[in-house]
Protein backbone atom coordinates (compact mmCIF):
# COMPACT_ATOMS: atom_id res chain seq x y z
CA UNK A 1 0.00 0.00 0.00
CA UNK A 2 1.41 3.36 -1.06
CA UNK A 3 -0.25 6.60 0.02
CA UNK A 4 0.55 10.00 -1.45
CA UNK A 5 -0.19 13.15 0.53
CA UNK A 6 -0.13 16.51 -1.24
CA UNK A 7 0.53 19.50 1.02
CA UNK A 8 2.80 19.54 4.07
CA UNK A 9 0.88 21.93 6.27
CA UNK A 10 -0.86 21.03 9.54
CA UNK A 11 -3.30 18.65 7.87
CA UNK A 12 -0.91 17.00 5.41
CA UNK A 13 2.03 16.63 7.76
CA UNK A 14 -0.03 15.24 10.63
CA UNK A 15 -1.86 12.62 8.56
CA UNK A 16 1.41 11.69 6.80
CA UNK A 17 3.02 11.09 10.18
CA UNK A 18 0.02 9.04 11.33
CA UNK A 19 -0.19 6.82 8.24
CA UNK A 20 3.58 6.33 7.87
CA UNK A 21 3.59 4.38 11.13
CA UNK A 22 1.96 1.50 9.20
CA UNK A 23 2.18 2.35 5.49
CA UNK A 24 4.51 3.76 2.86
CA UNK A 25 3.79 7.48 2.57
CA UNK A 26 5.15 9.98 0.04
CA UNK A 27 4.56 13.61 1.02
CA UNK A 28 4.54 16.18 -1.78
CA UNK A 29 5.08 19.91 -1.28
CA UNK A 30 6.47 22.81 -3.31
CA UNK A 31 8.79 24.19 -0.61
CA UNK A 32 12.30 22.71 -0.68
CA UNK A 33 13.12 23.96 2.81
CA UNK A 34 10.10 22.21 4.29
CA UNK A 35 10.87 18.98 2.40
CA UNK A 36 14.47 18.96 3.62
CA UNK A 37 13.39 19.38 7.22
CA UNK A 38 10.86 16.56 7.03
CA UNK A 39 13.40 14.17 5.49
CA UNK A 40 15.80 15.07 8.31
CA UNK A 41 12.94 14.42 10.74
CA UNK A 42 12.70 18.04 11.81
CA UNK A 43 9.10 19.21 12.08
CA UNK A 44 8.52 22.43 10.11
CA UNK A 45 5.54 23.21 12.38
CA UNK A 46 5.22 23.40 16.15
CA UNK A 47 3.44 20.22 17.24
CA UNK A 48 4.80 18.27 20.18
CA UNK A 49 3.38 14.94 19.02
CA UNK A 50 4.83 15.29 15.51
CA UNK A 51 8.18 16.29 17.01
CA UNK A 52 8.11 13.26 19.30
CA UNK A 53 7.13 10.85 16.50
CA UNK A 54 9.90 12.23 14.30
CA UNK A 55 12.41 11.46 17.03
CA UNK A 56 11.12 8.13 18.34
CA UNK A 57 9.19 6.34 15.57
CA UNK A 58 10.49 4.47 12.55
CA UNK A 59 8.31 6.25 10.02
CA UNK A 60 8.03 5.04 6.43
CA UNK A 61 7.84 8.64 5.23
CA UNK A 62 9.62 10.39 2.38
CA UNK A 63 9.01 13.99 1.35
CA UNK A 64 9.58 15.26 -2.16
CA UNK A 65 8.87 18.13 -4.54
CA UNK A 66 8.58 15.77 -7.52
CA UNK A 67 5.01 15.01 -8.63
CA UNK A 68 5.90 11.87 -10.55
CA UNK A 69 7.71 10.33 -7.58
CA UNK A 70 4.87 11.15 -5.21
CA UNK A 71 1.82 10.29 -7.31
CA UNK A 72 2.96 7.29 -9.35
CA UNK A 73 1.59 3.98 -8.08
CA UNK A 74 -0.18 5.57 -5.10
CA UNK A 75 -3.27 3.59 -4.11
CA UNK A 76 -4.68 6.63 -2.32
CA UNK A 77 -3.86 10.31 -2.86
CA UNK A 78 -4.78 12.65 -0.02
CA UNK A 79 -5.07 16.32 -0.97
CA UNK A 80 -4.30 18.74 1.85
CA UNK A 81 -3.42 21.93 -0.02
CA UNK A 82 -4.52 25.37 1.21
CA UNK A 83 -7.80 26.92 0.10
CA UNK A 84 -7.58 30.54 1.08
CA UNK A 85 -10.67 32.73 0.99
CA UNK A 86 -10.69 35.08 -2.01
CA UNK A 87 -12.26 38.39 -0.95
CA UNK A 88 -12.80 39.37 -4.59
CA UNK A 89 -14.90 36.33 -5.46
CA UNK A 90 -16.27 35.74 -1.92
CA UNK A 91 -15.31 32.12 -2.32
CA UNK A 92 -12.53 29.68 -1.49
CA UNK A 93 -9.64 29.62 -3.95
CA UNK A 94 -9.78 25.90 -4.79
CA UNK A 95 -7.26 26.09 -7.63
CA UNK A 96 -4.56 24.13 -5.75
CA UNK A 97 -7.02 21.29 -5.09
CA UNK A 98 -8.24 21.17 -8.68
CA UNK A 99 -4.70 21.35 -10.06
CA UNK A 100 -3.75 18.39 -7.88
CA UNK A 101 -6.76 16.44 -9.13
CA UNK A 102 -5.62 17.15 -12.70
CA UNK A 103 -2.09 15.94 -11.86
CA UNK A 104 -3.39 12.71 -10.32
CA UNK A 105 -5.68 11.99 -13.27
CA UNK A 106 -2.73 12.47 -15.65
CA UNK A 107 -0.08 10.56 -13.68
CA UNK A 108 -2.09 7.90 -11.85
CA UNK A 109 -5.78 7.98 -12.86
CA UNK A 110 -6.69 4.85 -10.87
CA UNK A 111 -5.61 6.34 -7.54
CA UNK A 112 -8.46 7.05 -5.13
CA UNK A 113 -8.45 10.78 -4.31
CA UNK A 114 -9.32 11.86 -0.77
CA UNK A 115 -9.79 15.63 -0.39
CA UNK A 116 -8.88 16.90 3.08
CA UNK A 117 -8.69 20.59 2.13
CA UNK A 118 -11.68 22.64 3.24
CA UNK A 119 -13.84 23.28 0.19
CA UNK A 120 -17.24 24.81 -0.71
CA UNK A 121 -20.36 22.70 -0.45
CA UNK A 122 -20.78 20.87 -3.76
CA UNK A 123 -17.14 21.09 -4.88
CA UNK A 124 -16.40 17.34 -4.89
CA UNK A 125 -19.44 16.52 -7.01
CA UNK A 126 -18.55 19.33 -9.41
CA UNK A 127 -15.05 17.85 -9.87
CA UNK A 128 -16.44 14.36 -10.49
CA UNK A 129 -18.81 15.70 -13.14
CA UNK A 130 -16.25 18.01 -14.72
CA UNK A 131 -13.61 15.31 -15.17
CA UNK A 132 -16.08 12.44 -15.62
CA UNK A 133 -14.59 10.34 -12.82
CA UNK A 134 -15.94 8.62 -9.73
CA UNK A 135 -12.77 8.15 -7.67
CA UNK A 136 -12.90 11.41 -5.69
CA UNK A 137 -14.29 11.73 -2.17
CA UNK A 138 -14.16 14.30 0.63
CA UNK A 139 -13.16 13.53 4.20
CA UNK A 140 -13.02 16.55 6.53
CA UNK A 141 -10.39 16.97 9.23
CA UNK A 142 -11.11 18.37 12.70
CA UNK A 143 -7.70 19.38 14.00
CA UNK A 144 -6.50 21.90 16.53
CA UNK A 145 -3.44 23.97 15.81
CA UNK A 146 -0.49 22.55 17.74
CA UNK A 147 -2.33 19.29 18.39
CA UNK A 148 -2.83 18.09 14.82
CA UNK A 149 -1.23 14.67 15.21
CA UNK A 150 -2.88 14.11 18.60
CA UNK A 151 -6.27 14.83 17.02
CA UNK A 152 -5.45 12.34 14.26
CA UNK A 153 -4.51 9.70 16.82
CA UNK A 154 -7.60 10.36 18.95
CA UNK A 155 -10.21 11.70 16.49
CA UNK A 156 -13.54 13.04 17.71
CA UNK A 157 -15.13 11.30 14.71
CA UNK A 158 -14.26 10.11 11.22
CA UNK A 159 -16.45 11.37 8.42
CA UNK A 160 -16.17 9.97 4.90
CA UNK A 161 -17.98 11.66 2.05
CA UNK A 162 -18.63 8.46 0.15
CA UNK A 163 -20.38 5.13 0.63
CA UNK A 164 -18.44 3.05 -1.91
CA UNK A 165 -16.20 0.12 -0.95
CA UNK A 166 -13.00 2.17 -1.28
CA UNK A 167 -14.33 4.55 1.37
CA UNK A 168 -14.57 1.64 3.81
CA UNK A 169 -11.05 0.58 2.81
CA UNK A 170 -9.71 4.05 3.60
CA UNK A 171 -11.43 3.96 6.98
CA UNK A 172 -9.78 0.60 7.73
CA UNK A 173 -6.41 2.17 6.92
CA UNK A 174 -7.10 4.96 9.42
CA UNK A 175 -8.34 2.54 12.08
CA UNK A 176 -5.06 0.61 11.94
CA UNK A 177 -3.15 3.81 12.73
CA UNK A 178 -5.27 5.66 15.27
CA UNK A 179 -5.17 4.92 19.00
CA UNK A 180 -8.72 5.81 19.97
CA UNK A 181 -10.98 2.80 20.28
CA UNK A 182 -14.61 2.76 19.15
CA UNK A 183 -14.37 6.06 17.29
CA UNK A 184 -17.66 6.93 15.63
CA UNK A 185 -17.56 6.70 11.83
CA UNK A 186 -20.11 8.36 9.59
CA UNK A 187 -20.51 7.61 5.89
CA UNK A 188 -22.40 10.18 3.85
CA UNK A 189 -22.30 11.87 0.46
CA UNK A 190 -19.45 14.31 -0.13
CA UNK A 191 -21.77 17.32 -0.29
CA UNK A 192 -23.10 16.60 3.19
CA UNK A 193 -19.55 16.00 4.48
CA UNK A 194 -18.48 19.37 3.06
CA UNK A 195 -21.39 21.00 4.88
CA UNK A 196 -20.42 19.27 8.16
CA UNK A 197 -16.97 20.87 8.02
CA UNK A 198 -18.24 24.40 7.37
CA UNK A 199 -21.10 24.23 9.88
CA UNK A 200 -18.83 22.76 12.58
CA UNK A 201 -16.28 25.54 12.27
CA UNK A 202 -18.98 28.20 12.05
CA UNK A 203 -20.52 26.91 15.27
CA UNK A 204 -17.12 27.18 16.96
CA UNK A 205 -16.87 30.77 15.69
CA UNK A 206 -20.38 31.36 17.06
CA UNK A 207 -19.33 30.06 20.46
CA UNK A 208 -16.23 32.27 20.51
CA UNK A 209 -18.33 35.26 19.49
CA UNK A 210 -20.98 34.56 22.14
CA UNK A 211 -18.53 34.51 25.04
CA UNK A 212 -16.67 37.51 23.63
CA UNK A 213 -19.92 39.48 23.55
CA UNK A 214 -20.69 38.32 27.09
CA UNK A 215 -17.24 39.57 28.12
CA UNK A 216 -17.77 42.90 26.32
CA UNK A 217 -21.00 43.42 28.25
CA UNK A 218 -19.35 42.58 31.57
CA UNK A 219 -16.39 44.87 30.87
CA UNK A 220 -18.60 47.79 29.84
CA UNK A 221 -20.89 47.38 32.87
CA UNK A 222 -18.10 46.76 35.37
CA UNK A 223 -19.17 43.18 36.11
CA UNK A 224 -17.07 40.11 36.87
CA UNK A 225 -16.90 38.37 33.51
CA UNK A 226 -15.44 35.13 34.86
CA UNK A 227 -18.24 34.71 37.39
CA UNK A 228 -20.86 35.14 34.68
CA UNK A 229 -19.12 32.73 32.29
CA UNK A 230 -18.76 30.10 34.99
CA UNK A 231 -22.40 30.41 36.00
CA UNK A 232 -23.55 30.12 32.39
CA UNK A 233 -21.17 27.28 31.49
CA UNK A 234 -22.11 25.00 34.38
CA UNK A 235 -25.37 24.32 32.57
CA UNK A 236 -24.70 20.86 31.09
CA UNK A 237 -26.42 21.90 27.87
CA UNK A 238 -23.82 24.64 27.42
CA UNK A 239 -20.67 23.14 28.94
CA UNK A 240 -17.61 24.61 30.63
CA UNK A 241 -15.31 24.60 27.61
CA UNK A 242 -14.37 26.78 24.62
CA UNK A 243 -15.51 29.80 26.59
CA UNK A 244 -12.34 31.81 27.23
CA UNK A 245 -12.67 35.38 25.90
CA UNK A 246 -10.22 36.69 23.32
CA UNK A 247 -9.67 39.62 20.99
CA UNK A 248 -11.75 37.77 18.39
CA UNK A 249 -11.64 34.47 16.55
CA UNK A 250 -8.90 34.12 13.97
CA UNK A 251 -6.44 31.57 12.67
CA UNK A 252 -6.49 29.77 9.36
CA UNK A 253 -9.91 28.10 9.57
CA UNK A 254 -12.64 30.03 11.35
CA UNK A 255 -12.50 33.37 9.47
CA UNK A 256 -12.49 31.83 6.00
CA UNK A 257 -14.88 28.97 6.77
CA UNK A 258 -17.55 31.27 8.20
CA UNK A 259 -17.31 33.52 5.13
CA UNK A 260 -17.47 30.52 2.79
CA UNK A 261 -20.56 29.17 4.55
CA UNK A 262 -22.18 32.60 4.24
CA UNK A 263 -21.38 32.53 0.51
CA UNK A 264 -23.00 29.09 0.29
CA UNK A 265 -26.14 30.62 1.81
CA UNK A 266 -26.76 32.64 -1.36
CA UNK A 267 -30.51 32.62 -2.03
CA UNK A 268 -31.10 30.87 1.33
CA UNK A 269 -32.64 32.90 4.21
CA UNK A 270 -30.31 33.47 7.16
CA UNK A 271 -29.49 35.95 9.92
CA UNK A 272 -27.17 34.12 12.26
CA UNK A 273 -24.25 33.31 9.92
CA UNK A 274 -23.70 36.92 8.85
CA UNK A 275 -24.17 38.04 12.48
CA UNK A 276 -21.27 35.81 13.59
CA UNK A 277 -18.93 37.51 11.12
CA UNK A 278 -20.16 40.98 12.11
CA UNK A 279 -19.84 40.14 15.81
CA UNK A 280 -16.18 39.30 15.39
CA UNK A 281 -15.47 42.71 13.87
CA UNK A 282 -17.49 44.42 16.59
CA UNK A 283 -15.39 42.69 19.24
CA UNK A 284 -12.17 43.94 17.66
CA UNK A 285 -13.52 47.49 17.54
CA UNK A 286 -14.41 47.24 21.24
CA UNK A 287 -10.89 46.08 22.14
CA UNK A 288 -9.39 48.97 20.18
CA UNK A 289 -11.66 51.50 21.91
CA UNK A 290 -10.63 50.19 25.33
CA UNK A 291 -6.95 50.40 24.38
CA UNK A 292 -7.42 53.92 23.02
CA UNK A 293 -8.92 55.06 26.31
CA UNK A 294 -6.11 53.48 28.28
CA UNK A 295 -3.46 55.14 26.14
CA UNK A 296 -4.97 58.59 25.83
CA UNK A 297 -3.08 61.50 27.40
CA UNK A 298 -4.82 64.75 28.28
CA UNK A 299 -6.55 66.29 25.29
CA UNK A 300 -5.28 69.59 23.97
CA UNK A 301 -7.67 72.19 22.56
CA UNK A 302 -6.60 74.40 19.70
CA UNK A 303 -8.32 76.66 17.17
CA UNK A 304 -7.84 75.77 13.52
CA UNK A 305 -8.01 79.07 11.58
CA UNK A 306 -8.21 77.32 8.20
CA UNK A 307 -11.28 75.33 9.24
CA UNK A 308 -12.51 78.15 11.49
CA UNK A 309 -13.35 75.81 14.35
CA UNK A 310 -12.05 74.41 17.63
CA UNK A 311 -10.27 71.04 17.29
CA UNK A 312 -9.56 68.62 20.13
CA UNK A 313 -6.20 66.91 19.64
CA UNK A 314 -5.54 63.61 21.42
CA UNK A 315 -1.99 62.48 22.00
CA UNK A 316 -1.39 58.78 22.39
CA UNK A 317 1.30 56.72 24.00
CA UNK A 318 2.92 53.62 22.47
CA UNK A 319 0.99 50.33 22.43
CA UNK A 320 2.94 47.09 22.74
CA UNK A 321 1.57 43.91 21.16
CA UNK A 322 2.60 40.77 23.04
CA UNK A 323 2.90 37.99 20.44
CA UNK A 324 1.21 37.64 17.08
CA UNK A 325 0.39 33.95 17.47
CA UNK A 326 -3.25 32.99 17.90
CA UNK A 327 -2.74 30.35 20.56
CA UNK A 328 -0.41 29.45 23.41
CA UNK A 329 2.56 27.28 22.40
CA UNK A 330 1.96 27.98 18.73
CA UNK A 331 4.25 29.27 16.01
CA UNK A 332 1.43 30.14 13.59
CA UNK A 333 -0.01 33.63 13.26
CA UNK A 334 -1.83 33.31 9.92
CA UNK A 335 -5.03 35.38 10.04
CA UNK A 336 -4.45 36.11 13.72
CA UNK A 337 -7.08 38.46 15.13
CA UNK A 338 -4.31 40.66 16.50
CA UNK A 339 -3.48 41.92 13.00
CA UNK A 340 -6.89 43.57 12.71
CA UNK A 341 -6.34 45.09 16.15
CA UNK A 342 -2.97 46.45 15.02
CA UNK A 343 -4.42 47.96 11.85
CA UNK A 344 -7.29 49.59 13.73
CA UNK A 345 -4.89 51.04 16.31
CA UNK A 346 -2.66 52.44 13.57
CA UNK A 347 -5.69 53.94 11.82
CA UNK A 348 -6.38 55.78 15.07
CA UNK A 349 -2.90 57.28 15.05
CA UNK A 350 -1.46 54.99 17.72
CA UNK A 351 2.12 53.82 17.40
CA UNK A 352 2.48 50.04 17.72
CA UNK A 353 5.52 47.96 18.67
CA UNK A 354 5.41 44.16 18.56
CA UNK A 355 7.12 41.57 20.74
CA UNK A 356 7.52 38.36 18.76
CA UNK A 357 10.58 36.19 19.51
CA UNK A 358 10.06 33.78 16.58
CA UNK A 359 10.26 36.45 13.85
CA UNK A 360 13.67 37.50 12.54
CA UNK A 361 12.37 40.41 10.48
CA UNK A 362 12.79 43.88 11.92
CA UNK A 363 9.23 44.95 11.15
CA UNK A 364 5.86 43.69 10.00
CA UNK A 365 2.88 45.77 8.84
CA UNK A 366 5.11 48.85 9.28
CA UNK A 367 5.49 48.05 13.00
CA UNK A 368 8.82 47.53 14.72
CA UNK A 369 9.43 43.98 15.98
CA UNK A 370 11.47 43.46 19.16
CA UNK A 371 12.69 39.99 20.15
CA UNK A 372 13.91 40.91 23.63
CA UNK A 373 11.11 41.22 26.18
CA UNK A 374 12.91 43.62 28.53
CA UNK A 375 13.69 45.95 25.65
CA UNK A 376 10.10 45.61 24.46
CA UNK A 377 8.49 46.61 27.75
CA UNK A 378 10.88 49.52 28.12
CA UNK A 379 9.73 50.79 24.71
CA UNK A 380 5.96 50.82 25.29
CA UNK A 381 3.43 52.38 27.64
CA UNK A 382 0.82 49.61 27.57
CA UNK A 383 1.06 45.92 26.68
CA UNK A 384 -1.92 44.11 25.18
CA UNK A 385 -1.98 40.32 24.96
CA UNK A 386 -4.57 38.13 23.26
CA UNK A 387 -3.22 35.23 25.33
CA UNK A 388 -1.59 35.74 28.72
CA UNK A 389 1.82 34.26 29.47
CA UNK A 390 3.90 33.76 32.61
CA UNK A 391 6.43 36.22 31.20
CA UNK A 392 3.86 38.98 31.61
CA UNK A 393 3.47 38.39 35.35
CA UNK A 394 6.68 40.28 36.05
CA UNK A 395 6.02 43.06 33.55
CA UNK A 396 6.77 46.55 34.71
CA UNK A 397 4.03 47.89 32.46
CA UNK A 398 0.26 47.55 32.60
CA UNK A 399 -0.96 44.50 30.68
CA UNK A 400 -4.40 44.47 29.08
CA UNK A 401 -5.86 41.08 28.16
CA UNK A 402 -9.25 39.38 28.10
CA UNK A 403 -7.69 35.94 28.62
CA UNK A 404 -9.49 35.08 31.87
CA UNK A 405 -8.44 31.44 32.15
CA UNK A 406 -4.85 31.65 30.87
CA UNK A 407 -5.60 29.04 28.23
CA UNK A 408 -6.79 28.86 24.65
Amino acid sequence: MKIAVVGAGYVGLSISTLLSCKYEVILLDILEEKIDKINKRISPIKDSYIEDYFKTKNLNLIATTDKITALSDADFTIIATPTNYDVNTNYFDTSSVENTIIDVLKINPTSTIIIKSTIPVGFTESMKKKYKVNNIMFSPEFLREGYALYDNLYPSRIIIGSKVELAHEFVNILKKCIKKKDVQILYMESTEAEAVKLFANTYLALRVSFFNELDTYAEEKGLNSMDIIKGVSLDNRIGDYYNNPSFGYGGYCLPKDTKQLLANYKDVPQNLISAIIESNDTRKKHIVNVVKNKLKINSRIKFDFDLNKIIEENKYKVCGIYRLTMKTNSDNFRESAIFDIINKLKNNGIKVIIYEPIITKKEINDCIIINDFNKFQDSVDLIIANRFDDLLKSSKKEVYTRDLYNRD
